[in-house]
């Protein structure tokens, strides 16, 4: 078992090797739930992710000969990104085993902290077992992502950084994925506050910890937008502190985090990963367990996909009634087009696609169907447009 001063030591290790990350009050998503909210922006950390924490804790007590030797982890994200960079700042020789779909950008990243990287498998767990055939055949210092005792009590840093700088919370809401920063920062919260609740989260798609506490069977899905949270299977380690340390582990699904992920966008102007956005919403999803309660909330990760975060931000503003689908009937006559056009303009909608259909529709041949997507104010404003445009005789509908 991790003790408190194992986590103290790594804090001393780390001092100036990892920013000290602010934990700040969001007013504004406080009033939004109901409860004082406070966010650990460990997406602050200059590999975007507080994996560096652990990576670092365990190289930095590396024997002169294992330094030598060189590091090996396996990892398509942070911890990938978190080992690489704290090899080369202590002149370590790495590699990183990655699954042959990790996007480019992740690999280009590490790369240039100076690992080798060395792409195997189609899954996780075939490059896992690859690293490991590596770690044995070149000597290797094998660093795992979450259960290893160093590595748990770097991430427990987490916990002793917010509790002194808020003292007065009352509950952590920290994402679950194999286990390793909620094990830490519990080590720390039990010895420094004992009587602080503590929660885990973890994603229905994935629900290994889960599943392992409490004894249930929820199937495990095959992808999720908190991919950083997207583990098959528990720690050994991680598990048997999590058991004595943590009050509850919660589920939250897919629509849960998009939102989470846009709030945070939104309000605090900060970009997450879906995994850094977990803990948010689990108090959103599970708001009663929260309420009028003081509240901090790990940020644990900012690396997004640009071209998925779009996804999320215009999926975002269809469930907000920002941009909308109308389906507008009308006699195919020159000046039609132009018509409903000028009302949409009227009514202060903004035109992002049309799509005038003759062929594919089962309206009289004399008629058209027009598709327009629009940017709109929300759900008031939409059905305004819906009115002006049957006012004016044509039949309109948003789908």
């Amino acid at each position: 078992m991790i003790r408190a001063v194992d986590i103290e030591a790594a804090a001393q290790r780390l001092s100036g090797q990892v920013l000290h990350t602010p934990c700040v009050a969001s007013r504004t998503l406080s009033e939004i739930v109901g409860a004082q909210v406070f966010l650990k922006f460990e997406n602050l950390q200059f590999t975007a992710s507080f994996k560096e924490r652990g990576a670092c804790n365990k190289l930095a007590q590396l024997s002169a000969e294992e330094r030598a030797r060189g590091v090996i982890a396996m990892s398509a994200g942070n911890h990938a990104q978190g080992v690489a960079y704290h090899a080369q700042r202590l002149g370590i020789p790495a590699v990183i085993v990655m699954p042959r779909y990790t996007p480019g950008v992740k690999v280009e990243r590490t790369r240039g902290f100076g690992a080798e990287v060395v792409l195997h498998g189609d899954t996780l767990e075939a490059a896992r077992e690859h690293a490991f055939t590596l770690a044995r055949s070149r000597g290797l210092v094998f660093v795992h992502p979450y259960d290893d005792p160093d590595v748990i009590a770097g991430q427990g840093t987490v916990a002793l950084e917010m509790l002194r700088d808020v003292p007065e919370l009352d509950v952590l809401v920290v994402a679950v994925g194999g286990g390793g920063l909620i094990s830490g920062m519990a080590v720390a919260a039990r010895a420094l506050k004992p009587g602080l609740e503590i929660f885990g989260v973890q994603t229905q798609r994935f629900p290994a910890m889960v599943n392992a506490i409490k004894g249930t069977q929820w199937p495990q899905g095959s992808s999720t937008i908190a991919e950083g949270i997207a583990v098959g299977a528990p720690g050994r380690l991680t598990e048997a502190i999590i058991r004595e340390t943590v009050d509850d582990l919660l589920l939250v699904d897919e629509a849960d985090i998009e939102q989470a992920v846009l709030m945070l966008l939104e309000i605090e102007k900060t970009v997450v990963e879906g995994a850094g956005a977990a803990g948010l919403a689990a108090v959103l999803r599970h708001g009663e367990r929260f309420r009028g309660r003081r509240v901090g909330l790990v940020l644990c990760g900012g690396n997004i996909e640009p071209l998925l975060l779009a996804a999320l931000i215009e999926r975002g503003m269809v469930r907000a009634g920002r941009l909308t689908r109308l389906r507008v009937h009308a006699r195919d006559v020159p000046g039609a087009l132009a018509r409903i056009t000028a009302i949409v303009a009227e009514a202060g909608a903004n035109i992002d696609e049309v799509h005038h259909q003759r062929a594919f529709s089962a309206l009289p041949a004399q008629n058209v169907e027009i598709e327009l997507v629009l940017q709109t104010r929300g759900p008031t404003h939409i059905r305004e447009l819906i009115e002006r445009l049957q006012a004016a005789g044509f039949e309109a509908a948003s789908y």
